[in-house]
């Protein structure tokens, strides 16, 4: 999973997507912002960990 963190102003907003183009190109089109951050999330049981995990 994929965030994009916007600061603008005073507001906070996310937005969150599954894969990792499709994030980077709403980075590109976001306009305005005063700070934007583009996060990958991953949790301990994602299926690329535990594949991992498992070898």
């Amino acid at each position: 999973m994929w965030v994009i963190t916007v600061y603008a102003d005073q507001d906070v907003k996310m937005y969150e997507f599954d894969d990792e183009h499709e994030a980077k190109e709403a980075l590109e089109k976001l306009e305005n912002c005063s700070c934007k951050i583009l996060s990958q999330v991953i949790y301990y049981n994602d299926e690329f960990i535990v594949e991992k995990a498992a070898v």
